[in-house]
């Protein structure tokens, strides 16, 4: 099959989009791991550990400097599951969020096992890097949620009851769906949300976080981004909390000068709407990417999550060459993350040069197999 034959995107497009797809992940991976030293102080024990600006450069956690947690290996198997629900469809399969559950329960193997089991052939290639099998301390939301072959849905979710933001982090791929409509996006993010966060909040801030990357990737600005989400969620019942979120975090932008007070302030009890807005406001009122992720950290709440979440909106509005490259020399994995990036921007963009009914290429299905 021709490659000439099938290429729909212009070569500048292309570049942009695969530059966006970089600077999000790399955005949330860099948020994650400057959240994570901090993930358990409050802002007078920040203040004390780092000085009166609190933490300014990435610290150490889990052993080195520039660890990220199970956030960012989670999100990377968000990837490795759109990738392959893509290959999945020249045969006929097509339900995603089946697809995305075959790549958490991956992820789940890789929190319970020492290293990879050669013995199983659906693995891919993601499942075969041995530092994803670094325990950073999952969520017992996230162990429950994909602890057995049952998925969650949104007529039987799994944690009925959970609000947290770690389905809205591993949300983001989601917003990178640039081809799609927001409402289907919103869609997908939803229902694979609620196989670990059956609370509306926590599955709905998903959808809402995917809808605002998703605005950023196509190059929308940030307030037409977030309106686009405001619109994407008001068809679900229960959305109310978290437009609230999104709504007050727009807001805050407008009441003085940015501050962890002004933070924690709409990180509230540190649930996934209040994380979102708190994410949102340090994405809105940044200079630039690094005042905006270290805003993001400094405080008493959810440091890895309102991180993480910062990094991947800059990441999607600004593109790779905007994040710090010192944070990017010292981040744990980072070889991974471009890899799969550079594949996931290759399926989205060339998916027909690379597989099809009638012809693929082995290397690719050997990378991102059917199975």
């Amino acid at each position: 099959m021709s490659a000439a034959a099938t290429a729909v995107w212009g070569r500048a497009e292309q570049q942009d989009y695969r530059s966006r797809v970089r600077g999000t992940l790399l955005g949330l991976a860099i948020g994650d791991a400057l959240g994570a030293p901090v993930a358990a102080l409050d802002l007078d024990a920040i203040r004390e550990a780092y000085g009166a600006a609190g933490l300014t450069d990435l610290g150490t956690a889990h052993g080195r400097r520039g660890t990220v947690t199970g956030a960012t290996q989670l999100t990377l198997f968000t990837v490795d599951g759109l990738i392959r629900a893509q290959v999945r469809r020249d045969v006929g399969v097509w339900h995603p969020p089946t697809d995305l559950h075959r790549a958490y329960r991956r992820w789940a193997a890789t929190q319970r096992d020492w290293g990879p089991d050669e013995r199983r052939p659906d693995l891919g290639w993601l499942a075969r890097e041995e530092w994803l099998y670094a325990r950073r301390d999952p969520a017992r939301s996230l162990v429950v949620g994909f602890g057995d072959e049952t998925m969650g849905t949104l007529d039987a979710p799994k944690n009925p009851d959970e609000k947290g933001c770690e389905a809205m982090i591993r949300s983001a791929p989601f917003g990178l769906l640039v081809g799609w409509e927001p409402h289907l996006v919103v869609q997908l993010a939803v229902e694979c949300g609620a196989q670990t966060h059956g609370h509306p909040e926590g599955h709905l801030a998903a959808g809402a976080f995917a809808v605002l990357v998703h605005g950023l990737a196509r190059g929308t600005g940030p307030d037409a981004a977030v309106q686009e989400a405001l619109e994407a969620i008001e068809p679900w019942a229960g959305h109310e909390p978290v437009a609230e979120s999104l709504q007050q975090a727009v807001d805050a932008v407008r009441g003085g000068a940015p501050g962890p007070e002004r933070v924690e302030e709409l990180l509230g009890a540190g649930e996934a709407t209040g994380v979102l807005g708190a994410a949102l406001y340090c994405a809105l009122v940044g200079e630039d990417i690094r005042h905006g992720l270290t805003l993001a950290v400094n405080h008493g709440g959810d440091s890895v999550g309102a991180g993480a979440l910062t990094g991947a909106l800059l990441g999607a509005l600004h593109g790779e060459t905007a994040l710090p490259p010192a944070w990017l020399a010292a981040l744990e994995g980072r070889p991974t993350v471009l890899v799969l990036a550079d594949d996931f921007a290759m399926e989205m963009t060339q998916a027909p040069s690379l597989h099809g009914p009638a012809a693929s290429s082995p290397e690719w299905l050997a990378r991102y197999p059917r199975e």
